[in-house]
């Protein structure tokens, strides 16, 4: 492994789409959402170990989830959680991490990349993840990572790519031409036919140097911010100093804030069995089913003449599901949300009348 390599993964979302099972207080990336025995961030730290020391792997989190990081990551330091005192979306808490990283090495190399995707085919994934920190050693062009669409997805933002040319890290790599973001269906699927269009997974890859050097030619506002730190990262002066500072920050993607902008953009296509996981029916998919394609959570469901559903219910409770087609079904700490699978957009609103009518103790 490269001394220089560091991995960023970003925790701070309340993940709203995924309510009631995903709560402001445990949010979807510290819950076992697949069964499986591992939380997604859990799995997210693991599958970097594979390609960075164990140091140098931070997460970027709300500071309200410190301890929530501390818990589930084995071997985490407290030093390696970076927490965010207010919620700004990525550019702010990427930007935050760069600067932090950068002061400890200058000569660092980061990947940063979500908390709670899946990605089934961890080998293939490490090795692009490998070959983009290789190619990141330029210290000037930006990488990410594409996938291979499969459908017409609303869903996902796209990247197009200039096709033909090839470069020596990779044969995967091709230049970025375009970033697209949610489109509707009838331009998802003209990308899909196009052949030149992938999904943009939000994994990115780059020197620490060259990303503050885009912070501070397209985003000098936010610059200014984590430039007034120099001198208190790593120190006993850095939260205090980020807890006044950091809420000036403006909320902005890294998308928009740098990647929409810059033109040393490069993507590596890639096919790992990826899903981000960002909504009810993206986990239906990659759940197991039962002979009606009914994908269930609970110990004590019991399923009669109904098809298509996802259920996520606690494993005490008996719950009976009769007649229904196509609908999300999940109770969790005296919420219950039934839902037809394809309105699911709608649970944000949803969450957001609860905050207004109910109260916020319910989200």
């Amino acid at each position: 492994m490269d001394k220089n390599n560091y991995v960023v993964i970003m925790a701070g979302g309340v993940g709203e789409r995924f309510w009631p099972m995903s709560r402001v207080s445990r949010p979807k990336q510290f819950i076992d959402i697949l069964g499986t025995g591992k939380t997604l961030i859990q799995q997210t730290y693991e599958r970097f170990l594979k390609v960075c020391y164990p140091e140098n792997i931070y997460i970027v989190t709300n500071k309200i989830y410190r301890d929530l990081v501390m818990q589930q990551l084995e071997g985490i330091k407290e030093a390696q959680v970076v927490c965010e005192p207010a919620r700004k979306n990525t550019a702010p808490c990427i930007a935050y991490a760069a600067y932090k990283i950068h002061a400890l090495n200058p000569e660092a190399r980061m990947v940063v990349a979500p908390s709670d995707h899946i990605i089934m085919k961890e080998d293939v994934f490490c090795n692009i993840i490998i070959s983009a920190l290789e190619a990141a050693k330029d210290g000037e062009n930006f990488y990410t990572l594409g996938i291979k669409p499969s459908r017409p997805d609303t869903g996902y933002g796209y990247i197009q790519y200039v096709a033909g040319t090839r470069y020596e890290h990779s044969d995967l790599l091709r230049k970025v031409k375009t970033f697209t973001e949610k489109p509707n269906e009838e331009l998802a699927l003209s990308f899909l036919q196009s052949g030149d269009f992938l999904w943009n997974s939000g994994i990115f890859i780059w020197s620490c140097k060259s990303i503050i050097d885009a912070f501070e030619k397209f985003q000098p506002e936010i610059s200014y911010v984590f430039q007034k730190g120099i001198g208190l990262y790593n120190t006993p002066d850095e939260e205090p100093y980020i807890e006044k500072a950091y809420p000036s920050c403006k909320s902005i993607s890294i998308d928009y804030a740098i990647m929409e902008k810059a033109e040393n953009v490069y993507v590596f296509i890639s096919d790992f069995g990826w899903s981000d996981l960002g909504t009810w029916g993206s986990l239906f998919d990659v759940r197991k089913k039962d002979k009606n394609n009914n994908a269930v959570m609970g110990n004590n469901v019991m399923v009669y003449d109904a098809k298509n559903c996802i259920v996520n219910v606690p494993d005490e409770k008996i719950v009976i599901i009769q007649g229904l087609d196509d609908y999300i079904i999940s109770e969790s700490d005296s919420a219950l949300l039934i839902c037809q699978k394809h309105q699911e957009q709608q649970i944000r609103r949803y969450v957001n009348d609860i905050k207004l009518f109910k109260g916020e103790e319910y989200i």
